[in-house]
Formats: structure tokens, sequence, C-alpha cells
């Protein structure tokens, strides 16, 4: 007989118990931060009412799971009655998941069996069952999410290509070698054509899509530092321009720290409306730690100095950086306590408000695949203080986030409160 997995131990304040201090901040986005914060376990009566044909089931991603496995028959995550999307993967039992449960017919998060929330599982596009004329299936050459078309530029990262040189939080490489053995027919990099014919039967799901979302691995070749990264989104973004009459159309990319030649060709050349490199944590010391890659072609001063000439190419409100909340309190090197962290994080997103670029953040995961496996993430508590100062440093600057918000991404508590303005 197999034994049951260990619970892992907790001393941390309940949901409830942490919410009470926090009575101005929405109860549905700080389930979502902590269904993120601590992953999900769907119990056999949830995956009774799971049906391929309606429901969108885990698919090809670029970044890993946290329970070491993909199991594509699994749902690909969840939607709040609000709309709100939780973007999270199961986790292994003994990480004291929340569950997701059948209730009186009705899927529903629970926590230590106590029912918190209903929730729906993602639907899934009709392009999905289609291929492209040269056979590949097209849920491998976008993925969805509810209101969101990505598409990943590539799944492999060349700061990995040197020893030590890839982030710390980030298990890109290893999950990809995980997905090959899966995900047989996707193709190392989508091809122009693939892409063109599964934007344009995408879009024939009317008022499914608002946007579209580019990212994928660093490529460091070229003449210039990035040449190469930035021709692969060029033909991408023009590929799916060719389903658009107008110039410019919802869409974001999440790419390295380009010059301003390279943004202007970007912004020039294809319809692209906004742009996003992340800095993944605010501080020149630890960013040298967590991204020792990053540091050493670019370093974080010119990294940071890179988004701020993005906004006079893009404009302000449409420039941004993401951060791994958490990862600033990683050991050994970290910030020593959760308020220490936080002041730092938000003195220095402050200073890039003040440029008009917006700082948005994840939750960490700390993922098997990587270096930081063992971590532990910080406190709900420290989420929600987070997102409350982001959040406020856009009022305060007067920052828009509509390419990347609660609709257009899902995936970031902070602009999840922007839907509030």
């Amino acid at each position: 007989m197999v034994a049951a997995p260990k619970l892992k131990e907790t001393t941390e304040p309940g949901f409830a118990e942490v919410l009470a201090e926090h009575p101005d901040f929405p109860r549905l986005i700080a389930l979502k931060i902590d269904v993120q914060r601590r992953g999900v376990h769907y119990t056999d009566r949830a995956l009774s009412v799971v049906d391929p044909a309606v429901h969108q089931l885990r698919s090809a991603n670029i970044f890993g799971t946290r329970d070491s496995t993909l199991r594509t028959q699994l749902p690909d995550s969840l939607l709040l009655r609000d709309g709100t999307s939780i973007v999270v993967d199961p986790a292994p039992l003994e990480r004291n998941p929340y569950h997701v449960d059948l209730i009186d017919g009705r899927l529903t998060i629970t926590d230590g069996g106590e029912p918190l929330e209903e929730v729906e599982l993602w639907h899934k596009p009709a392009f999905y069952d289609k291929h492209t004329s040269t056979g590949i299936p097209m849920s491998l050459i976008a993925q969805a999410r509810p209101q969101r078309i990505n598409i990943f530029q590539s799944s492999f990262c060349y700061f990995w290509a040197e020893d030590d040189g890839g982030c710390q939080f980030c298990d890109i490489v290893n999950f990809t070698k995980q997905q090959k053995e899966i995900f047989a027919d996707r193709p190392n990099r989508p091809r122009a054509r693939d892409i063109a014919e599964t934007v344009r039967e995408a879009l024939k799901e009317k008022g499914r899509f608002t946007t579209f979302c580019l990212t994928g691995g660093s490529v460091l070749k070229g003449e210039e530092l990035f040449d190469l990264e930035v021709d692969y989104y060029i033909e991408t973004l023009q590929a799916i321009g060719e389903n658009f009459t107008t110039k410019k159309f919802p869409s974001q990319l999440v790419a390295s720290a380009f010059n301003e030649r390279q943004l202007a060709r970007l912004y020039e050349e294809t319809g692209l409306s906004s742009y996003t490199t992340d800095l993944e944590v605010l501080s020149e010391r630890l960013f040298e730690w967590v991204c020792p890659g990053k540091s050493k072609e670019v370093g974080y001063k010119e990294w940071r100095a890179r988004l701020i000439r993005a906004v006079d190419i893009f404009g302000r409100g449409n420039v941004n950086t993401g951060i791994v909340g958490g990862v600033e309190l990683a050991r050994p090197y970290g910030h020593q306590s959760e308020s220490e962290a936080l002041a730092a994080t938000l003195d220095e997103a402050e200073y890039l408000a003040e440029h008009g670029v917006s700082t948005i953040h994840t939750v960490w995961v700390p993922r098997p695949g990587s270096s930081f496996r063992d971590q532990e993430a910080p406190s709900l508590d420290y989420y929600i203080r987070l997102a409350k100062g982001l959040h406020g440093l856009r009022v305060k600057y007067g920052l828009t986030i509509d390419f990347d918000d609660w609709r257009r991404c899902g995936n970031h508590p902070d602009t999840d409160l922007a839907r509030l303005l």
C-alpha cells in the first residue's frame, strides 16, 4: 500500500483572517492571489464534469508546472464569477493546495473542506480542433486565454546556453524538453503561414478575443544583441497583421530589452501597440543574482533605461515591466523581511512610473524545474500589499494598463484592480 502524501504544515493565517486586515481589498482578487500562490487540486468529482469537447485542457506553454508533470487531461485553468481569470496549475497535495470540488452540481474552490467560491472552467476556442494547411494542429501554433491569443515565438532562452545564465526562478528550458514528448508536432518556432492561418480562424469566433500576446525566450544572436529576436517578432507580427486592415491592432510583445533602433523597427514595421520587457526583480543587487544572464549582457540600469526610452516610441500607458512578485525575498540574498522588500520594490516602481513605465507582478511559484525549486513564496498579506501599491502608483501617475489588464491577461493581481477605476 502506498502511503498518503504528508500534508504541508502551515502556521499562516487563514484566508478570511488575512482579508479582514484588508477590508478595502476585493475578496475575489484576494482569493485569486491565494489560489495562484498555493495551487489547486482537482477532485475526482470535479474531473467527472470536464468535457474535452467543451473545456480547454492543459495546452502547450513555455513555463512548467508545479507538480513536475504535464497531465493534459486536466483543465487549463479557472474563471471566477466576475470574469476574473485564475491562471493556475495543479500542485501536489503535500503542498497544501486549494481543492476544486463538485458541490451540488457546481465546481467550487474549497479549503479544508469549506466551500469558498464557485468557479468555471475555461471554454475551448473553436480553432483548437482545426489544422493549418501544413497539417499542424492550430492549438500548437497559438494558445488561448479567455480573451487573449498567445503566440510563443520560441520555447528556448539563450541566456540558458551559458552555465548559470538563466533566471533562477525560470524553468523554460527544462519544461521545453518535457513538452517535446507530449506535443511532438509543436514546431520549435511557428512559421508565418501557420500563424496567419491560425489567427484568421481564431478571429471567426466573433467577440471572443480582445488582443494578442507574443513572447518567448531571448535570442542573443545578430549583428547587435537581440537583432535576430527582433526579426522573428517582426515576421510573426506581420503574419498576424495580414488579418487586419488597420495599421495597428491590439497587441502586446513581452520580449528582451531592445535598443531604440530595434524598438523603432517593431513600431514602424508592424501593428504592435504595446511593449513589455521584464526586469523580474526591482533591485540592481538582486538582479545580478536572480537574472545573471540579463545582468551580464545588458545590466540592470541599461535594461531599465531601455524601458524608459521605449515610452518615447510606444507612448505613456503602453510600456510596462513585469516582476516575479516574491523573488525579492528569496534566500539567502533576498530582502530580510516582507516590509523591507515591499518598500524597496515600490520605491523603484515609483521611479519607473515617474518616467511613464508601469510595473506589474505575477505571483511567484517556485517550480520544480527551476533553481529556486526549494524556496517558499511570501504570504498572502504581502501580495495584497504589493498589488495595492503597484495599482496606487498607476493611479498617482495617471498610467493606464488597458493592454495588460484583467481582461487581456489575467495573470497580474495588481492590474485586476484597474477595473475598479
